[in-house]
């Protein structure tokens, strides 16, 4: 069996103000299970995050859940994945999903999913590594975000190379795209 890609996957654990983004977690999970790639995520059965494993399990997809000890019971720990991992802390949780990811994509999520995408986009930044960070952009959730990097730049404290390690992609089928090219 050729090694299948994985995809990690950051976004909230609660559906959002939206009724897209949790139609839009739905469609991701779908699509990385048509795809045949793996879904890496934090293993949790809420909010977007359950969405996203449910659909991608729905889909026949296999699923790379890591969650610490202490977030089992509030993020109500999905015991049905194909792997199924339990850190210590949230540091180990982010390096294992991203270590166990070839592309990263950000939904809409809350503080803990712009940890993780400042996390990854300072790797990025520092040269640690070079895996695609797209921000699914839906509803234009991520245009604030934009704006405070293209912020942070013309600001000088960042190069505006910057903002080529980051892609806001607008829906699941251009994401869908847009991963089977950086992928192949």
């Amino acid at each position: 069996m050729s090694h299948s890609r994985s995809i990690c996957v950051y976004c909230g654990s609660r559906d959002g103000a939206l009724p897209a983004y949790a139609e839009a977690a739905e469609a991701l999970g779908a699509a990385i299970a048509a795809e045949g790639w793996r879904l890496v995520y934090g293993a949790g059965d809420i909010g977007l995050m359950g969405r996203v494993a449910r659909a991608a399990q729905a889909g026949g997809g296999q699923t790379f859940g890591v969650i610490p000890v202490h977030l089992f019971e509030r993020e109500v720990g999905k015991r049905d994945l194909s792997t199924f991992v339990v850190t210590e802390t949230m540091h180990e949780r982010k390096k294992v999903m991203f270590m166990n990811a070839d592309a990263i994509v950000v939904l809409p999520g809350g503080a803990g999913s712009l940890d993780e995408f400042f996390e990854v986009l300072t790797w990025a930044q520092l040269g640690l590594h070079a895996k695609p960070i797209l921000l699914l952009d839906i509803a234009g959730y991520w245009a604030p975000l934009d704006a405070l990097l293209h912020h942070v730049v013309k600001q000088g404290f960042a190069e505006p190379s910057l903002l080529n390690l980051v892609a806001r992609i607008p829906d699941v089928p251009a994401l869908t795209a847009r991963l089977r090219s950086e992928l192949a």
